[in-house]
């Protein structure tokens, strides 16, 4: 049985070799991952030789040309999705806010869309301000005691008029996945579709639009691996639907559509780096390819980082379950087809802010506050400043790395 072989994974992110960064376990993955040298060798390469207008004929502007093609090639396949049907934007929350407004017009006063307060802002914020509209807006609320979304609690809030469910696919804090293909089957029901924020879920398993039947999916490349760019999956019936919010010349162009104006050329180009690696892992772990696809040697790669991330995990939601001083957001299992390796907790005896700047002390990369999250934080009963402390894994740690974050956890032991 092949496991994933960590000392060879951390030799292609150059940051583990760099004297400050690497001397503190980076725990703080859901707010932005590291590259490795194929995304920055990418970059580089694109400002040195081909940072000028592409698709034209002259040699810098074919090579940029290509080298965005190739990103426009190789990304769907983390979808499980066609080349036209995902679109490159500058951020998650711009892509949402774009589809609002080509959705908006698809749609009579009185209809309605259900949103969640579990997810973050970028999810929900848009389809909120829809309301100004008359859009009537329902939201599906958390248990105040977990933190968790609860499918029965969904039944009284769908009826004909429902027109979107906007939802997370795990939350960035309570992390524990929802069931997708329940929701977009209930949805699909009533002739409504499903918006499924990917953000907290795409680094850490495959994604499969196929499988979740979901009618739009969004996650945001600087979480996997790559630079800060925006990708967003919609189906055909809803690319037929939506008004064209690009150039009136590209109305025909399914990935223009929905694209006012593109994001930096280079990142475009550095995001096949991102795909450059997982081949990468999947060559040293598996030998070079053969007839299979880009997409099924993703779907390994990633069951390789899944089994790392549930063995690493698994120690630090025991331990911050096991405190009684300590709270943990979400559910406490520690199973990896349940919750993304995404820690939020809070403690009953001091502050959220105190904890953090001890971890930090400790060489410890993290978080606290409501990370955008700020709906559930509230609804949980906390302070919205405060919030909670975040402790994100991915695959590149070390369970040294989370055992430091336990040591200093167990300094400040009631």
């Amino acid at each position: 049985m092949v496991s994933l072989d960590l000392d060879f994974v951390r030799k292609q992110f150059p940051v583990f070799s760099d004297k400050e960064s690497g001397r503190w376990a980076h725990l703080e993955n859901a707010g932005g991952s590291y590259v490795p040298e194929h995304v920055i060798s990418l970059v580089n390469n694109f400002f040195t030789k081909s940072k000028v207008q592409p698709y034209w004929d002259f040699g810098p502007s074919v090579k940029a040309g290509e080298a965005m093609d190739r990103a426009f090639d190789l990304l769907p396949a983390t979808f499980n999705a066609a080349s036209e049907e995902v679109h490159f934007g500058p951020s998650t929350s711009q892509n949402t806010y774009v589809l609002a407004q080509a959705l908006r017009p698809t749609w009579e006063a009185d209809d309605e869309i259900i949103v969640t307060n579990q997810d973050h802002e970028a999810n929900i914020g848009a389809w909120r301000r829809l309301e100004m509209t008359g859009i009537k807006i329902r939201e599906w609320e958390v248990n105040p005691t977990t933190g968790l979304l609860e499918v029965d609690d969904l039944e009284g809030l769908i009826n004909e008029r429902t027109k979107l469910l906007a939802v997370t696919h795990a939350s960035n804090l309570a992390a524990t996945i929802n069931p997708i293909r329940n929701l977009a089957d209930r949805i699909h029901e009533v002739g409504g579709i499903i918006v499924t924020d990917g953000v907290s879920f795409a680094p850490h398993a495959a994604i499969d639009v196929k499988q979740l039947d979901c009618d739009v999916y969004l996650y945001s490349t600087y979480k996997t691996y790559g630079p800060h760019v925006g990708l967003m999956y919609t189906s055909p019936r809803v690319l037929e639907q939506v008004e064209n919010q690009g150039h009136f010349f590209n109305a025909n162009n399914p990935t223009n559509r929905l694209t006012p104006a593109g994001p930096d050329h280079a990142a475009i180009a550095a995001c096949a780096g991102i795909i450059d690696y997982y081949e990468d892992v999947f060559d040293h772990h598996f030998g070079s390819p053969d007839a299979s696809s880009v997409r099924e040697r993703i779907l390994q790669v990633f069951e390789l980082f899944g089994e790392h991330e549930q063995k690493i995990m698994a120690p630090l939601v025991e331990y911050i379950s096991s405190r009684s001083d300590f709270r943990l957001i979400g559910s406490p299992s520690t199973s990896h087809s349940v919750r993304a390796p995404t820690v939020a907790f809070h403690s009953y005896s001091r502050s959220s802010k105190d904890i953090y700047l001890s971890l930090i002390e400790a060489g410890v990369s993290c978080g606290h506050g409501n990370f955008y999250a700020r709906r559930l934080v509230e609804a949980v009963g906390l302070d919205a400043e405060d919030g909670v402390v975040r402790l994100s894994l991915v695959h590149y740690n070390t369970a040294e790395e989370v055992a430091k974050a336990l040591d200093a956890l167990e300094g400040m032991a009631p």
